[in-house]
């Protein structure tokens, strides 16, 4: 008699966990922006890439890190829901590794003349670099460029977009792009890409997003070297009742064949992690 309660027992509890997890799955949350009037949200942005390439038996590699502390300082809140943030980067350690020339390192804090190819990245340093607002889906509906910088790409924007209504577990949602690209014949191309997010899970509040970066159009080696930095996969991190990213890594790591002759090739290797910083946290001492 004693065993079989035992046995009851379980089963019962066998039961109610298969049904809470039953009920997780279909349960629909929704992903939205909340930022407030006036608050600053602080990330901490490592980025490292690698990049090997062989021509005609001449093979070179290049290798850079940054680490940097990037700030979205909320300037209004509309009645519809939109937010405008000032995007700047606060402080910014630099490594870049190129054949011929060795390794050279900037430290905004600690060097007051840049070396040499780190002028643009010192002068970017502290100073309101764009004025963003969007919705709460994170569609972007206005950008302002404040500082010379390198032209933004809809197809890599600031904020991952959201979906439109709440879902499940297991759903997924996309958005298409178009991209510049360049033939051999110096002819400009149109390149259909897409970025795919699965909602994961979403445990003590936070929702786990999968998120990968495709090309739908056929290309060639060539015209894939040019996008190859584009291709990664990842995973977001998002608060939903805070209503903001916490965190995200992305990897890509490609290999592309005979995109400069049949001999040649190119290994693309990189990572990005950003992880929200708590009050008063800077970058850890070297």
């Amino acid at each position: 008699m004693h065993n079989k309660k035992i046995l009851a027992t379980v089963c019962l509890l066998v039961l109610c966990t298969t049904q809470a997890n039953a009920k997780d799955t279909t349960k629909k949350h929704l992903l939205t922006y909340k930022f407030k009037m006036g608050e600053v949200m602080r990330y901490r942005v490592h980025h490292a890439t690698d990049i090997r390439t062989t021509i005609e038996e001449t093979t070179q590699q290049a290798e850079s890190t940054s680490e940097s502390i990037k700030a979205w300082k909320v300037t209004d809140v509309l009645p519809s829901g939109e937010m405008q943030f000032v995007h700047l980067v606060e402080t910014v350690r630099m490594t870049n590794t190129v054949p011929n020339r060795g390794t050279t390192r900037f430290d905004s804090e600690a060097d007051k003349t840049p070396p040499l190819g780190f002028e643009q990245a010192a002068r970017a340093v502290g100073v309101p670099l764009s004025v963003i607002r969007i919705k709460p889906s994170g569609e972007i509906v206005h950008r302002e460029e404040k500082h010379p910088q390198p032209a933004s790409s809809n197809d890599m924007p600031i904020t991952l977009r959201l979906p439109s209504k709440a879902i499940a577990i297991g759903e997924q949602w996309d958005a298409t792009y178009d991209v510049d690209a360049q033939r051999k014949s110096k002819a400009k191309l149109k390149v259909r890409t897409r970025r795919v997010c699965t909602l994961k899970n979403v445990q003590a509040g936070i929702a786990t997003i999968a998120v990968e970066y495709q090309i739908l159009t056929p290309v060639s080696a060539y015209i894939e070297s040019q996008l190859v930095q584009k291709l990664t996969k990842g995973t977001v991190r998002f608060d939903i009742d805070a209503g903001r990213t916490v965190s995200q890594k992305f990897d890509a790591d490609r290999r592309v064949i005979g995109f400069s002759g049949k001999a040649s090739s190119m290994h693309y290797v990189s990572r990005l992690e950003e992880r929200l910083l708590k009050p008063g946290e800077r970058l850890a001492q070297k």
